[in-house]
């Protein structure tokens, strides 16, 4: 633990420079949360939900996995939506992507990587749909192109859940955002026109 000493200091400092701003910020975040946000995004360290997007603590609940997988036998991830869906309410789903992802990447590579190859096997599937699309650009640019499609493809599998669907039929009012991080700008793309109901509506 003595290693990470700098980590607690760190933590010391910051809540220091909150409560300096606030004092009853931590009393007003420990006794409520009601995120309007679900930020499902990728585990990579470099993409940190809150920072990028301006928000404070609280006011956004986050699910991360490596490449922002929606899979609808994933448990976790389901777990995370129906508690934002049903309990706090959230009214709009991020599903943000980010170039340059390892794990699309991974997908995207024609050879075995290890257990990781079974999480990845929709994006391959994805690779493979998209195969003629993707074999006339370059390598990274290929990579990159299915970083898109992977966000696109993920904020369908939203939609499609009982979570949603059974959401829109209550009248709750939820939109969905496919979006994409670029590491090399710091800025966020929009990749598709927000979903606010099911696709026939």
């Amino acid at each position: 633990m003595d290693t990470l000493k700098h980590l607690l200091k760190n933590n010391q400092d910051w809540a220091a420079s909150i409560l300096e701003s606030d004092p009853e910020f931590f009393h007003k975040l420990a006794n409520q949360q009601h995120p309007e946000y679900l930020w499902i995004g990728c585990s990579d360290s470099r993409v940190p939900a809150n920072q990028i997007t301006g928000l404070a603590p609280g006011e956004v609940f986050v699910h991360r996995n490596v490449a922002n997988v929606v899979a609808e036998t994933d448990f976790n991830v389901l777990a995370v939506m129906q508690y934002a869906v049903d309990v706090l309410k959230v009214r709009h789903i991020i599903i943000c992507g980010h170039y340059g992802c390892g794990g699309v990447k991974a997908a995207y590579e024609n050879f075995r990587h290890g257990m990781i190859d079974n999480w990845l096997a929709g994006i391959r599937s994805l690779n493979r749909e998209h195969r003629e699309e993707l074999a006339a650009l370059a390598p990274e640019a290929a990579v990159n192109r299915l970083c898109e499609l992977n966000v696109l493809a993920q904020a369908t599998h939203v939609v499609n859940t009982s979570i949603l669907q059974d959401a829109w039929a209550r009248g709750q009012k939820i939109a969905i955002h496919s979006w994409i991080y670029g590491l090399t700008s710091g800025l966020i793309t929009p990749l598709a026109p927000s979903m606010h109901g099911p696709p026939n509506e």
